[in-house]
């Protein structure tokens, strides 16, 4: 049995998917103005665990996860302007141009993780007549009203509008620090903002309420309903999707159709930096190839994240990330020396799938794996099953394998280079021959036995 944590009832459940042997994942995608940074790529890969320990059980999974590229304001509300024209400004480039230069750069960092591509990957841009036809028919059930600057959704005519955050509206109400203007509620939000008047927008659609653009929260409703119809199995995000995002996702299909969105609701935690807040304006927000850029192999950044539960709050450190580098490397070292692996299998394979079965205990998961490259099995045997692990891990262990490091004569002759550097006590010519050893994929280790050769 499969157990996950559900946000929306604030439990851990027996998983049960609507269709027996099947399930379908709606998972919050990027909005496409920028690079996606470590943060996101976290809620990414839980994501990527999630769907991967479905499959270890046998289920057939379709994924679906949005691209966002127009109607994403930068307040995340119904204020500032679209994250798409922001970077048009800025980079002096078409919205067009801008969504897939970041699409692209995003899937780039999906594919250097081992993040398993989604099944189908819409643009809201592609969608605009279904998130029309979802207005029309939430306008038809009588949960809109219009105001001068769009078509709002009033969250008063929903009664259990607030169960996925447990706020009710006038408990929002009460904590809430935003500009009312003309709507009723300061829950209520856009789902169609009409474009100035008197001046065109770079990104805009003839509507039946005037000209204009959807409001950020609808595409995920009305391309989730298109995909993988409603309700759907499980619908994954960051937290930070909670309160608003997935809240108002949940009202308007809800509104729309008298059903769920979905019934499962799973969420992963923030990531901080050095026990922080991660920024931009801090210097501290970083990307998978910033990572690249200090010497870690974006799978590092995988393992590190791995090592805890993806409800709890995951602190970032450079020194955590070489923790796991070397966690990582010691790994892969040791299973090179393993014989090809062989039919058969360890019993902590089942210690494995029942502690990810259980709400997708990586922690756990990963001091299995060390169970078993310590355990006294045949290494063909190890190696199967860990082979069957990593179908979850998703950190290529089968490149490393039985795959004996072959040391080039170009590095060797560099190794003996620096060796006789050290024995002339040149420390400066020694660190800029291992540098270079390092950038050519191989590392050395320098230990009472001689200099060691290992790579990367």
């Amino acid at each position: 049995m499969i157990h996950l944590y559900n946000t929306l009832t604030r439990q851990k459940e027996e998983f049960i998917s609507i269709h027996e042997g099947k399930v379908g994942i709606y998972s919050c995608g990027p909005t496409v103005y920028w690079f996606a940074h470590i943060g996101n790529m976290r809620s990414f890969l839980f994501a990527d665990i999630l769907r991967r320990t479905l499959e270890l059980n046998g289920y057939e999974v379709k994924m679906v996860m949005n691209i966002t590229d127009v109607g994403h304001l930068t307040g995340d509300l119904d204020d500032g302007e679209d994250k798409m024209l922001v970077a048009m400004r800025r980079e002096g480039k078409t919205a067009e141009e801008i969504a897939l230069f970041y699409t692209q750069a995003f899937m780039k960092d999906l594919a250097q993780l081992n993040i398993k591509p989604a099944n189908i990957y819409p643009k809201a841009t592609d969608h605009i007549p279904e998130q029309i036809q979802m207005v029309r028919q939430l306008e038809k059930n009588g949960f809109t009203y219009k105001t001068s600057d769009g078509i709002y959704f009033d969250t008063s005519k929903l009664s259990q509008y607030g169960r996925l955050s447990g706020q009710k509206s006038e408990e929002k109400k009460a904590g809430a620090r935003v500009e009312m203007g003309e709507k009723r509620n300061t829950t209520d939000f856009a789902l169609w903002k009409f474009s100035p008047q008197n001046s065109s927008r770079d990104m805009e659609w003839d509507s039946p309420w005037g000209v204009g653009f959807p409001g950020w929260h609808l595409e995920c409703s009305a391309m989730s309903m298109k995909y993988l119809d409603v309700p759907f199995d499980i619908h994954t995000g960051g937290v930070d999707h909670i309160a608003v995002h997935h809240e108002n996702e949940i009202a308007q299909t809800q509104a729309d159709e008298g059903v769920l969105e979905a019934n499962v609701w799973m969420h992963s935690e923030f990531l901080t930096v050095n026990d922080g807040k991660m920024s931009k304006s801090l210097g501290n927000l970083y990307t998978v190839e910033d990572l690249q850029d200090k010497g870690f192999d974006p799978l590092v950044y995988r393992y590190f994240v791995l090592g805890a539960h993806y409800r709890s709050k995951l602190n970032f450190t450079f020194e955590g990330l070489e923790a796991a580098k070397n966690a990582l490397y010691k790994l892969r070292e040791t299973v090179r020396e393993w014989n090809q692996p062989e039919d058969g299998s360890s019993e902590l394979e089942e210690a494995f799938i029942k502690a990810l079965n259980d709400d997708l205990n990586t922690p756990q998961a990963l001091a299995i794996v060390w169970e078993l490259v310590n355990a006294p099995l045949p290494s063909s045997i190890k190696a199967h099953s860990l082979l069957w692990m990593d179908k979850v891990l998703g950190l290529r262990l089968e490149e490393f394998i039985a795959q004996p490091v072959q040391i080039p004569l170009e590095i060797q002759e560099l190794v003996n280079e620096r060796e006789e550097a050290r024995i002339q006590k040149d420390w400066a010519k020694s660190d800029v021959l291992r540098k270079e050893i390092e950038q050519r994929g191989y590392f050395i280790e320098d230990t009472q036995q001689g200099t060691k050769v290992k790579k990367n």
